[in-house]
């Protein structure tokens, strides 16, 4: 690490932060496949690292869980403006995000359940502050484009779309995407 000058605590070089998030993609795709309790060893191949990078950047699998979490949080974060910035219709930002939502739902569920701890809701906490107003500003975008309905909130959306999602995996013949596709085209103002 190099260390700043100014105090702050050290910076990581540019390769320890591209193994580091090269590592958090991974181990995302490598949960959704595999669960939380895939062998490291599956997390290290599918990002091309060796198993010393793992523990030097991640010494227990729960601060690796936690990691993950977060930086799927921050990356549903940053789609939303994102995705209003470069798509069509705010409408079509919002049901774009969704489906960036969806995702991060489905392994959010199994990092929570793997985690079980007191931590866990700092980690709710975290992801209700930086989430809610991501999908606010999406709602409020389409609303004020007159392209959906006035009367949800943020939360209240959110919290639909999560208990859709809370069956996933259990029945191969539930598709909480195609359930989340119609609450959101539920929202669009009829005429």
């Amino acid at each position: 690490m190099v260390a700043d000058t100014d105090g702050r605590a050290p910076r990581k070089r540019a390769d320890a932060r591209r193994n580091q998030l090269a590592l958090l993609d991974a181990a995302a795709t490598v949960f959704v496949t595999s669960g939380v309790q895939a062998p490291v060893r599956d997390i290290a191949a599918a990002a091309g690292v060796g198993m010393g990078t793992i523990y030097r950047h991640f010494p227990t699998r729960a601060d690796l869980i936690v990691a993950v979490y977060r930086h799927q949080v921050e990356a549903c974060a940053e789609a939303g403006p994102a995705l209003l910035a470069n798509t069509a219709t705010p409408y079509t930002a919002l049901a774009n995000w969704m489906d960036h939502f969806v995702d991060f739902l489905v392994t959010k569920h199994g990092l929570a359940a793997a985690l079980q701890s007191d931590g866990l809701d700092a980690l709710h906490t975290y992801f209700l502050d930086r989430l809610v107003p991501v999908c606010a500003q999406l709602l409020d975008a389409a609303a004020g484009a007159g392209e959906i309905r006035t009367d949800v909130a943020a939360y209240e959306l959110m919290r639909g779309v999560g208990n859709l999602c809370v069956g996933v995996g259990d029945d191969t013949r539930y598709d909480a995407r195609h359930l989340v596709e119609l609450l959101i085209s539920g929202l669009r103002r009829q005429g």
